[in-house]
């Protein structure tokens, strides 16, 4: 009997594939990174053919380090970074470009335009999101005018898009050998092409933003078949779950319960808030996405509040800048000082996400002083994760009415102790960190397991979920509004800095 679910995570910065038990823990795993490539300020590009690759090569290495083979593993899952936008040709499987990551703010002009034309809410009704340049529509249209001919190849059905999940399901299913076409609920919702209300393309949005129908993946339930791998050790095992990856974590929390909430710490920050069936329309700056779907089921939904820059701001400071040697050693540097020293750091790289959506913001530093150091300077990119993410939670509870009693974490800056004790003392509720830590990738797993059975229901879900450390608030009350107010104060001053 098959003892073990697969998870295929493919982030941001790298690829990991984690061999889970029945109780969710870890039995075998391999990560890689790849290259980030920015060719222009603002843009960010990653080679798919690169993360293909990568993903063969943690497959083959997970499943050596513990001697599992395909009988052994019951069925896979997928978590995916997502927006980044892949084009290849469906007759020889070659990227027509580079993968446009999410990050990548290039789509600008088409965004100034469109709202110009019709104000940035325009699509929200249909999609749940304004328009910015975060999404992967505006991104499918960038490659077929800027990429010689693609515009002529996709009008001839020569070409395919997909987000991340589904190149890697296409290649993993066969490729040009009869590959599957598919995405899921979660990642299409985040195209501004799927209308949320039908969960099909909108033939509007796609005619809006000048793509060809015959591009886009087929939509299917998050927790669903999605076709038989016959490329990698994995041949003969089927794909029963696909899911973008802060929803992925969504169900790795277990948060099944319309009100429940998770944040994950990594690249960027990503707050989804469970609202049940029910879309709820944010007027405070947030999305409405889709949280996860099981087949034959209704789909759930959620609000979610995107933070583009937080623990990529800790690699900017260990690359750009040379402060540290390794991204953990920013704790060591923020705890040489008691507080910040009056200095906030706003990271803006790409813009503002929520609940702000200003792509003309730019990062800036202020409330510099002689007496300020490097110290300093680390504690304010941590505490700016923290400022950020109370934003997000005080946009939710407007728009959900509802007040979160506690806010569950995960992500690789979870284990830094002092931005978690940080947060508590900002939002003035506990910070909950699980005992696993790993919750995007159980996600899909999860998604997997329910799919063929491995599990009977979301009960087996909640019942493994745990607590590994609980923060709560230390901060006076007077102190902290203090803080919240200079850290808003700082934030206008990295608006409209792009003309």
């Amino acid at each position: 009997m098959s003892q073990y679910l697969g998870a295929l995570d493919q982030g941001t910065t790298s690829t990991r594939f984690i061999l889970f038990n029945r109780a969710g823990r870890i039995v075998s795993s391999a990560q890689k990174e790849h290259e980030q490539i920015y060719p222009a300020p603002g843009w960010v590009e990653h080679d798919p053919v690169e993360i293909w690759q990568r993903t063969q090569e943690v497959i083959t290495q997970a499943c050596e380090a513990c001697g599992a083979s395909a009988p052994d593993i019951a069925c896979v899952g997928i978590a995916n970074q997502r927006e980044t936008t892949v084009v290849w040709d469906r007759r020889t499987g070659v990227p027509v470009a580079n993968a446009l990551v999410w990050q990548d703010t290039r789509v600008s002009g088409y965004v100034a335009k469109l709202t110009r034309e019709g104000g940035q809410d325009r699509f929200r009704e249909k999609t749940g999101l304004p328009l910015a340049t975060y999404f992967s529509g505006l991104k499918i249209r960038w490659i077929l005018d800027h990429v010689e001919e693609a515009r002529e190849r996709a009008e001839r059905g020569d070409l395919l898009f997909g987000t991340v999940d589904t190149f890697l399901l296409w290649n993993l299913t066969g490729g040009v050998d009869g590959g599957v076409h598919r995405t899921d609920v979660t990642n299409a919702s985040r195209t501004q092409l799927m209308n949320l209300s039908t969960l099909a393309w909108d033939d509007d949005m796609l005619r809006e933003f000048v793509i060809p129908h015959s591009m886009m993946p087929e939509i299917c339930a998050s927790v669903s078949d999605f076709g038989e791998i016959r490329t990698t050790c994995l041949r003969g095992l089927r794909v029963g779950g696909i899911l973008g990856d802060q929803q992925a974590a969504l169900m790795g929390h277990a948060c099944f319960k319309p009100g429940q909430a998770k944040n994950t710490y990594g690249t960027g920050c990503f707050l989804l808030m469970n609202t049940g069936e029910k879309q709820v329309a944010s007027q405070h700056g947030l999305l409405t996405t889709v949280a996860y779907q099981i087949a034959g089921q209704a789909a759930v939904y959620a609000l979610e509040g995107s933070i583009a820059i937080t623990g990529a701001l800790v690699q900017w400071v260990r690359d750009n800048l040379g402060l540290i040697d390794k991204s953990e050693d920013i704790e060591a540097l923020a705890n040489t000082v008691e507080d910040n020293g009056g200095v906030y750091f706003v990271p803006a790289f790409s813009g503002l996400y929520a609940p702000y959506w200003k792509d003309n913001a730019r990062g800036v530093i202020v409330g510099l002083t002689r007496y300020a150091n490097k110290g300093h300077i680390a504690r304010a990119v941590l505490e700016a994760t923290a400022f950020q993410t109370r934003e997000v939670i005080e946009a939710m509870e407007a728009d959900a009415h509802i007040k979160l009693d506690q806010l569950r974490t995960d992500g690789g800056m979870v284990a830094n102790e002092l931005l978690m004790q940080f947060q508590a003392n900002l939002i003035d509720r506990p910070v909950l960190r699980p005992a696993m830590r790993e919750t995007t990738a159980r996600g899909a797993a999860y998604a997997a397991g329910l799919h063929c059975g491995f599990y009977k229901n979301t009960d087996d879900l909640i019942s493994n979920w745990s607590v590994d450390r609980t923060w709560d608030a230390q901060l006076d009350a007077g102190e902290r509004e203090r803080l919240f107010r200079q850290w808003k104060k700082a934030v206008t001053r990295s608006f409209d800095w792009v003309d």
